[in-house]
């Protein structure tokens, strides 16, 4: 366990300068806290048995089949259809935010972006990469090749979250690309209109995508840690607000709330899947989390 510490401790992550190797300390310690668990993808069903050969994992090995025959027999496992998947990641000014946390929104993203792509290329499912802000910016065909994961970081590498959003419109985009039916996972902190963006969300479902929505907030954003007189300013907008945070807290942790269950709401109503999440959470937690109950429920 000392070793996936020492892998996921954020301001180990946020040590490294260079994305790609950013990406294999987050990979590498997130698959270290995977092996006990039952996640075995996104789209993997039984295929058939094979004879059990050197080199095998002796997990596999079916004991049933084995107490009939006096054989040893591996389940042979493969993907049922390889989906398309897409990480669309918001780059707008306020993804950038972190008020004590060693990682920002958009630092979060990426780290739960690289174990998704890691995953998606083992299992041989083509991923590729959108990003934007008031509309798609930069596009990264989906490829299952293993040079991908490293083409996909570089790609985030030279993106910076600058300026305003618009989710609803640049998810219009998207979908506008999408030819196959496809898995569209989404990271953004959902700053902006709430309607549009349900909108844009229902229409990926209808046109038979599957999604994942990660809403990212920071601590702060949910938490609210501060008191006294406090000047807020939006990051987008640059207005300035000046409210008594002691006075403000319950009232704004009861937004807060009301904001993810609307999203909770709307989301489960659609077959999306909603993971809410801030930056003081271990990403590689919250994230295999999501993936065991994905698979329990598939």
């Amino acid at each position: 366990m000392a070793a996936v510490e020492k892998y996921l401790k954020p301001q180990v992550i946020n040590q490294i300068k260079r994305l790609d190797l950013r990406a294999q300390f987050v990979v590498k310690g997130f698959l270290q806290g995977l092996h006990a668990s039952p996640f075995q993808g996104f789209s993997v069903e039984f295929s058939e048995h094979r004879r059990y050969t050197a080199g095998d994992d002796p997990k596999d090995i079916d004991w049933l089949v084995y107490a009939k025959t006096d054989k040893y027999y591996v389940k042979k496992f493969e993907a049922e259809t390889n989906i398309t998947g897409y990480l669309a990641m918001d780059l707008s000014q306020s993804m950038g935010y972190s008020y004590r946390q060693e990682l920002t929104k958009f630092d979060y993203a990426i780290c739960l972006a690289a174990a998704l792509a890691y995953l998606m290329v083992h299992q041989q499912d083509p991923v590729g990469l959108v990003t934007f802000d008031t509309r798609l910016r930069d596009c990264l065909a989906p490829k299952s090749k293993r040079s991908q994961l490293g083409t996909l970081l570089s790609h985030l590498a030279r993106s910076r979250p600058t300026g305003e959003t618009d989710v609803a419109k640049s998810l219009q985009q998207l979908q506008a690309m999408l030819r196959h039916r496809s898995l569209v996972m989404l990271f953004s902190d959902l700053l902006t209109d709430r309607e549009p963006v349900v909108q844009s969300l229902h229409r990926l479902r209808h046109r038979g995508h599957d999604v994942i929505l990660f809403h990212i907030l920071d601590e702060a954003e949910v938490s609210f840690p501060f008191s006294g007189a406090v000047e807020f300013e939006d990051p987008e907008t640059h207005e300035r607000m000046e409210v008594d945070a002691s006075q403000e807290r319950q009232s704004y942790q009861a937004e807060v709330e009301a904001f993810r269950e609307f999203y909770r709401r709307e989301c489960f109503q659609s077959g999306i899947d909603y993971v809410p999440l801030d930056t003081s959470m271990q990403f590689d937690k919250a994230l295999t989390k999501y993936l065991v109950s994905r698979r329990a429920r598939g």
